[in-house]
Order: C-alpha cells, then sequence, then structure tokens
C-alpha cells in the first residue's frame, strides 16, 4: 500500500520517491516446524533424565512426553492444575485454552499412568504444595514459560538437536506440529477418509477451524507425497 501510494506520487512529482521492491516483508513470517523423528524424541527425553533433582528430571521427562503424545499446546500443560488430570477417566480437562475455551483431551492408557507416577513424585517431593499446577518447578511453583524454553534448548543441544535452515529450529512448540503430522500421517496409511477425520484432529487440537490444523501438515514432506499419492490413485480410477 504504501509503495502504491508513493508511486501516485511520483506521477504528480518526478522528485517523490518509490520505496524499493521487496523492502518490507509480504505477509506474517512463520518458523518452519521442526518436525521430530520417535528418535529424537527418545534423545530429548534421555537429555531430560539427565537433570537434577530427581523432580526436575521427571517434570521434563513427563512434560515432553505428554506434548509428544497429546498434542497439547505449551501454555495448556503449564496452565493445568492436578484436579484436572483425571486418571480415571483417563483424560484431561483444559481450562481457558486460546479464545478462552474449554476442551476434553482423552490420554493413551499408557500417558495416564505416566501422569499418575509423576504426581505422586511430586507430592513425595512437595507433600504441601505451593501451587495446585500438576507440573510444578523444585521449588513447588507452576512452570514458567521462558524456563521451559531455556531448558528446552539446552535439552535440544544435548540431544543433538540443530538447526535445519535459517527458519527451522527445534522448538517446544513443535511437538504439537508432529503430533497433528504423525496423526494424519497413520490415517493415510491406514486408507481413511482425510476429509472426514479432519475435523475431529481439530477439535482435538483446541483449533477453531479445520483450516487452521492445515497449517500443522504443511511443512510434512512425507505427508504431502502420500495425499499426492491418493491423488494419482483417485484421477487414474477415473480415466
Amino acid at each position: 500500500m504504501v509503495r502504491g501510494f508513493a508511486a501516485y506520487l511520483r506521477s504528480l512529482d518526478p522528485a517523490a520517491e518509490v520505496i524499493p521492491a521487496g523492502q518490507f516483508r509480504p505477509g506474517t513470517c512463520r518458523a518452519t516446524p521442526y518436525l521430530y523423528s520417535d528418535a529424537e524424541i527418545s534423545a530429548l527425553l534421555q537429555a531430560a533424565a539427565a537433570l537434577r533433582p530427581a523432580l526436575r528430571a521427571a517434570t521434563y521427562q513427563t512434560l515432553i512426553s505428554l506434548l509428544a503424545v497429546s498434542g497439547i499446546r505449551i501454555g495448556e500443560a503449564i496452565g493445568l492444575d492436578d484436579a484436572d488430570f483425571d486418571a480415571g477417566r483417563e483424560l484431561l480437562v483444559i481450562r481457558n485454552a486460546k479464545y478462552g475455551k474449554h476442551r476434553l483431551v482423552p490420554l493413551h492408557p499408557s500417558t495416564a499412568r505416566a501422569l499418575t507416577r509423576y504426581a505422586e513424585l511430586r507430592r513425595q517431593a512437595h507433600p504441601r504444595p505451593a501451587s495446585p499446577a500438576l507440573f510444578v518447578s523444585t521449588a513447588g511453583t507452576r512452570l514458567l514459560h521462558s524456563n521451559i524454553g531455556l531448558t528446552f534448548t539446552r535439552l535440544a543441544g544435548q540431544a543433538g538437536l540443530t538447526r535445519r535452515s535459517a527458519s527451522c529450529r527445534p522448538r517446544v512448540h513443535d511437538l504439537r506440529h508432529s503430533f497433528a503430522v504423525n496423526t494424519v500421517l497413520s490415517w493415510y496409511r491406514d486408507g481413511a477418509d482425510i476429509a472426514a477425520l479432519m475435523p475431529r484432529l481439530s477439535t482435538y487440537l483446541g483449533h477453531t477451524d479445520p483450516q487452521h490444523t492445515f497449517w500443522y501438515l504443511s511443512a510434512a514432506p512425507e505427508l504431502m507425497a502420500l495425499a499426492g499419492q491418493r491423488l494419482e490413485a483417485h484421477l487414474a480410477g477415473g480415466s
């Protein structure tokens, strides 16, 4: 818009300067998701196991594992209270998430057992907790987003994870991207109806519209290849 107005001024006054093309970045610049392999997640968990004291190691191992297998946002994990984990029904209650929404997140039985073990360890370390948070620091307080980011960056370095490009580096938020991509990959391999299932994934992730979920999937070459193969098969069948 600025360049267009400058060009208009120049038509009236040849001395007016037109801003060079490319001076402004077009649109929003989003980081390229770092899609974690199973081996990379295992390496992160192994690095977290070396943290001290034992409660801190357990906190980060359990937190990273939960993010990897549930796809919840890091802010949602930090905001979980102990009462938001229903071990009997194997689910989490996400309250006041993005856009102020609430939702239930069903958990695999193994995930529920892991959270139960962590909660017991946390109770042993802090019989009278200073916070109702599910995940706590060594002082018994709720975790801070900034501290998690710093710790995760160190763990990624110790696990041998490096940048893949200028805009693609290991981030804790990308565990959510990896969950979404792996979910759709499993659907493709099972021959499922992706279009019918996408609203379910959007609901599970807490998105207000399935189109927001597609951004999570656009950076996965393997997923794009499977989509291309399905399209080719459809076209071949139609011919």
